[in-house]
């Protein structure tokens, strides 16, 4: 990914609190647009380098079923 396009992403969230956050995850989700799968790779790498081993296992439990379920 394009580092501006990371810097550009993270400026637009900068401010912030837990709800809008939500809300842009969700609306990302819910358009479904392609254009949005950069922004939620950048909340989500943020996301894993913040949480500890046992968090991580749980996201990598909780994507596998995820995959598994969406084939």
């Amino acid at each position: 990914m394009d580092l501006n396009l990371r810097k550009a992403i993270l400026a637009n969230v900068a401010d912030n609190n837990t709800e809008q956050l939500e809300a842009t995850i969700l609306d990302a989700i819910e358009s479904g647009e392609e254009k949005m799968l950069p922004g939620l790779g950048v909340l989500f790498e943020l996301i894993w380098q913040q949480s500890d081993e046992s968090d991580k296992e749980e996201m990598l439990a909780a994507l596998e079923k995820g995959v598994q379920q969406a084939q």
